[in-house]
């Protein structure tokens, strides 16, 4: 534009002379006028007016801001009913690195926990990934059960939710999961490790309050949201907001599993990947005949979706797709041996382009590494143990963006392993 402002510029000052001795016609009107644009524009002399300079200085500026790092850094802290939340809500918009870049921003939060307080040491990561929106959740709450529980030994909850539509029912999840949860372990009777029917009715009936919290969500609430899209919209029923749900218990003797939705847990046992969830996809032969039962149909459109439209059979959240779509969690209840190794939990960012087995194999690695070093005295077992964790975490991520995962991504990593 700068070249041809100045071969404007050369015969501006003949070209206005010529037309002020035209007639006033209307063709010499327009013929000034298209001269006067020419006129401004040679004012350009390869840099811009102030004005404009400080205008686009401040664009600029206003959007490195309102362009987020992928996580802010913070240990995971708390233990018992005082345990932090670990999610991802100051990450809910602005574009995010890809795999290439990922390495320049270690501040990706993780975390690790240390075994003295009975916790097995664990890390994490949530990344926004290629997604605009950053709709991921993760909670990790040690000896979560409130003080006089009937249940005896400590237990550890660990939840990852991976929302869609918005953020504010993966957000309610991670603020109220474990609560939920901790009320209906907290009337069990009699004073002893719950049966497996025991341990499915409380999960049962856990996710279901939830499902009811987040159904009932019309953002007048109170409770600060920041960057949810329906902040944006009047105070409403939001319908089409819903989430996944996948939620640990590792306990002394057990890990109970319940999972809504298409996230997943897998058991590294003995070198051999053990999946402790199945996937709630619309295409699953029960799945899909539960939804055709209840007059629904599976339609594929980018894959299978329910009615056209969710890639998932269950979830929380999501009421105008009910019956179809249900909140209702498969439980596994997995007896503790010597030969766990480690769990992981993750939204489907991770497992849509990592196997369980490349998964399970990237974590012992880790770990290996981590008893290694603790072997030879270079460093603190539980230090190093933590540390393995979140780097287990963190190269989980980074391979999934590596392969081009579409979607964020959230991981746990947890230490299973009893002799260190």
């Amino acid at each position: 534009m700068a070249e041809i402002c100045c071969e404007g510029a050369e015969t501006t000052a003949a070209a206005v002379t010529a037309c002020e001795l035209e007639p006033s016609s209307r063709s010499g009107r327009r013929r000034r006028m298209d001269l006067r644009r020419f006129k401004i524009a040679d004012s350009v002399d390869g840099s811009l007016p102030e004005v404009e300079r400080i205008r686009k200085r401040k664009r600029v500026e206003c959007s490195v801001s309102s362009s987020p790092a992928v996580l802010e850094t913070g240990p995971v802290v708390g233990a018992g009913n005082g345990g932090e939340d670990v999610g991802s809500r100051e990450d809910r918009s602005g574009s995010c690195p890809d795999a290439s870049s990922y390495s320049e921003h270690p501040q990706a939060r993780s975390g690790g926990s240390e075994e003295s307080d009975g916790c097995p040491r664990y890390g994490m990561t949530s990344v926004c990934g290629r997604r605009r929106e950053m709709e991921d959740a993760v909670s990790i709450r040690p000896d979560f059960l409130w003080v006089g529980s009937k249940i005896p030994g400590k237990h550890h909850f660990f939840g990852v939710y991976d929302g869609h539509g918005c953020c504010h029912v993966a957000v309610s999840c991670q603020d109220r999961m474990h609560e939920v949860v901790a009320e209906e372990m907290g009337s069990s009777s009699p004073p002893s490790e719950p049966s497996q029917e025991r341990w499915k009715e409380m999960m049962e009936r856990s996710f279901l309050r939830m499902d009811a919290e987040a159904s009932s969500w019309n953002g007048t609430d109170g409770r600060p949201n920041p960057g949810c899209r329906c902040d944006l919209r009047p105070p409403t029923r939001c319908d089409h907001v819903g989430s996944t749900a996948v939620v640990a218990i590792v306990g002394p003797t057990q890990i109970v599993v319940a999972n809504c939705g298409d996230s997943r847990a897998v058991l590294s046992r003995g070198g051999a990947a053990v999946p402790l969830s199945s996937d709630h996809k619309p295409d699953r032969p029960d799945e899909l005949e539960r939804i055709q039962s209840a007059g629904g149909r599976v339609i594929y459109w980018d894959g299978p979706r329910v009615l056209g439209v969710l890639a998932m059979s269950r979830a929380i959240g999501d009421s105008y797709l009910k019956p179809y779509v249900i909140p209702e969690p498969e439980v596994t209840v997995t007896e503790r041996e010597e030969g766990d190794e480690c769990l992981i939990l993750a939204s489907d960012g991770l497992w849509d382009v990592v196997t369980n087995e490349m998964a399970c194999d990237v974590v012992r690695m880790c770990l290996r590494g981590s008893s290694q070093v603790g072997a030879r005295g270079e460093g603190g077992g539980h230090v190093d143990g933590d540390k393995a964790c979140s780097d287990a975490a963190m190269l989980l991520t980074k391979l999934a963006l590596a392969r081009r995962s579409a979607d964020n991504v959230s991981v746990v990593v947890i230490d299973l392993r009893r002799n260190l």
